[in-house]
Parts: C-alpha cells; sequence; structure tokens
C-alpha cells in the first residue's frame, strides 16, 4: 500500500507527541510506501494532479520510539501524481484550503481519502457540530453562530447563566477559546469588536456557547474510527488556563467512558460514517458534545502513554481493509466486464 498525508511540513512535527507521525511510523513498520505534502506543494502536471511529495525511504527496521524514528528518517523530495497512492490520509491543520479540496476532487474516485471530501466540506468547522439539530439538542449545548455583534450582546444579556464560552469559528487547538463573565460586561463588546471585525472592515462568524458546568474540571476527547469509539483521555486545564487543550498546557489522565458517553457515540456515530468521516475526535464536556475534529484529530500518542496501547494500529488496519475492498471490488468488476465481453 502507498499512502500520503497530506499534512504540515515534516519540520513541524513534534517528534515526541505527534499523532501523525505514530501514523505514519506504524504505516513504514509494515512496508507501507509512505510520503507527505502540504496542500500548498499540490500542483497539476499535464492536466494531471501532482504534489511535491516529501517520500520517506524504507527502512529494514524501523526503529521503536517516535523520537528515533523521526530523528532516523531519511527523506528524499519528488513529485508524484496523487492517483498512484493507495490512500490520501488528510492530516493538515484547519482552517480548511478550499482550493486544496478542488485539487484532491480530480482524485478522489481513484483514491481511498480519508476523511471524505464532502465530509471535510461540511463538517470543517463548528458549525458541523451547531447545526446537529433538534433531534440532536439534548446532547449539544446551547450554541449561538453569527456576525452581528448586537445580537450576541443580546444573548449574552438574556442568558440566565453568569459565564459563557466564546470563540472563533475556525479556531483549533484551543486557539481563541475565552471564557467571558457577565460581571465583565462593560468589555464584551470591545472582545466582540476584535473577534468579529477584520482590518479590511470584513466579518468573521464567532460562536456564543452556554458554560457547561463542570468545564473548570476539563473535558474528554474521544477518538471515533468508523463511527466506534476507540480511545479516550480525560484533559484537565492547567491552574492558569481555563482550556484543556494539551496545546494550551492541559495535562492528561486516564478516563473510561460513561453510560451516557457512550450513548453519545452511538448517537452520532452512523452520520460521521455516513458523512465519510472515518477518523474524527470529538470534545465532550458533561456528557454534552461542544467539538467534532475531522481534519487533523490528536491524542493517539497521549492515549496510548496512559493505557499502553497502540490505537495507530487499529487505524491503519481499518485503512487496509478499505484499500482491500476496493481492490477486491476492482478486481471483480474486470472479471465480470471480461465475462461479458467473451461471450
Amino acid at each position: 500500500m502507498n499512502i500520503c498525508f497530506l499534512m504540515y511540513p515534516w519540520e513541524q512535527i513534534d517528534p515526541e507527541n505527534d499523532t501523525s507521525l505514530a501514523l505514519i511510523k506504524e504505516c513504514a513498520r509494515r512496508g507501507h510506501g509512505v510520503a507527505l505534502c502540504s496542500p500548498a506543494n499540490l500542483t497539476i502536471r499535464n492536466s494531471v494532479t501532482n504534489a511535491f511529495c516529501t517520500v520517506i525511504s524504507r527502512m529494514e527496521k524501523v526503529p521503536a520510539s517516535l523520537k528515533s524514528f523521526y530523528n532516523k528518517a531519511i527523506l528524499r523530495e519528488e513529485m508524484l501524481p496523487l492517483a498512484g497512492f493507495d490512500v490520501i490520509f488528510m492530516r493538515a491543520n484547519p482552517p480548511l484550503d478550499p482550493i486544496m479540496l478542488n485539487f484532491l476532487d480530480s482524485v478522489k474516485d481513484d483514491v481511498f481519502i480519508v476523511n471524505s471530501l464532502q465530509g471535510l466540506r461540511e463538517a470543517n468547522n463548528k458549525l458541523y457540530t451547531a447545526a446537529f439539530g433538534d433531534s440532536h439538542s439534548n446532547i449539544i449545548p446551547a450554541t449561538h453562530v453569527s456576525k452581528n455583534k448586537q445580537y450576541l450582546v443580546d444573548q449574552i444579556k438574556e442568558s440566565t447563566a453568569e459565564r459563557m464560552i466564546l470563540k472563533p469559528l475556525n479556531g483549533f487547538g484551543g486557539s481563541g477559546v475565552i471564557l467571558i463573565e457577565k460581571s465583565a460586561m462593560s468589555n464584551i463588546k470591545s472582545l466582540l469588536d476584535f473577534y468579529v471585525t477584520n482590518a479590511d472592515g470584513s466579518s468573521n462568524y464567532v460562536i456564543l456557547q452556554e458554560y457547561i458546568e463542570g468545564a473548570d474540571q476539563g473535558d474528554v476527547r474521544i477518538l471515533l474510527l468508523n463511527g466506534e469509539p476507540i480511545g479516550a483521555m480525560r484533559r484537565i486545564p492547567s491552574a492558569e488556563d481555563h482550556r484543556s487543550n494539551v496545546t494550551a498546557g492541559g495535562s492528561i489522565a486516564k478516563h473510561h467512558l460513561s453510560k451516557e458517553e457512550k450513548a453519545l457515540c452511538k448517537q452520532i456515530g452512523p452520520k460521521l460514517v455516513n458523512d465519510g468521516l472515518f477518523f474524527v475526535g470529538i470534545d465532550v464536556i458533561g456528557g454534552k458534545l461542544v467539538e467534532v475534529n475531522v481534519m487533523s484529530p490528536g491524542g493517539i500518542t497521549y492515549m496510548n502513554k496512559v493505557y499502553k496501547a497502540k490505537l495507530e494500529c487499529k487505524v491503519i488496519d481499518f485503512i487496509e481493509s478499505k484499500v482491500l475492498d476496493k481492490l477486491q471490488a476492482f478486481d471483480r468488476r474486470s472479471r465480470l466486464r471480461k465475462t461479458v465481453e467473451d461471450a
């Protein structure tokens, strides 16, 4: 199998805690061909979609640790046609680049793409969670999304709660997430000016969300594969920051899914699979779904450490099975067509 990871550059990888690196290493351990490229390196040559790829040379023995693998990997640069890969694994950080998807549209019928392009288009920002609808209202906190600053101010004033969460529509890793309090109402308009209005006069959507009691104790990151949970961890904020993201200084702890969390996964899993969102990270607080991460969900390395697991093996097992299904279907069609042609 040959797999291309569409992600951030190699030099930006955290060699000790990077989920993408764990997935790459597992592919290399199994003897698969591995390349990576960033969205900016997509190109078209003679009407064929290519990428300037960083190719990882095959190793006789793959080092056991992520850091050793990262340091010992031999890299070379090469332009390669994307349709020649079996899998394109999306690991680029938000926000989603729509031009990147336009490039990938030309190969989506030839290559298994994780996650699907349509799924990424629908779920790449936080609206995917906010717009789950009335039938899912029991699992999401009350959420408002708007560019209208006065409307957002009114929602804060009308809320019965003292605190709410404000965050940008396209943020990730906890970036821009702030806790607002009615007692500091004099600062709200200034904050909204900063979040909504750009220097050129254009505006951004922001999310205003019900504060869930217990959020100060952290959240739960759950990884779902093909609609089923494969791992979870509790993320605990530091004393200096309300955000529980590890990148924002949060710590991690073991977490076993509650009955409520299992029911939540069961409720949203079929929709994720139907939308082609096979590898997803969800964030849950107090049994409520607050975010769905579909572009580059992380957490594998941390979960592996606390549970002494190898979750990347489950992910690559799944991808191998999807590629095998695709190859077997192609072989079957070819044999049936030959039978018709020979008749």
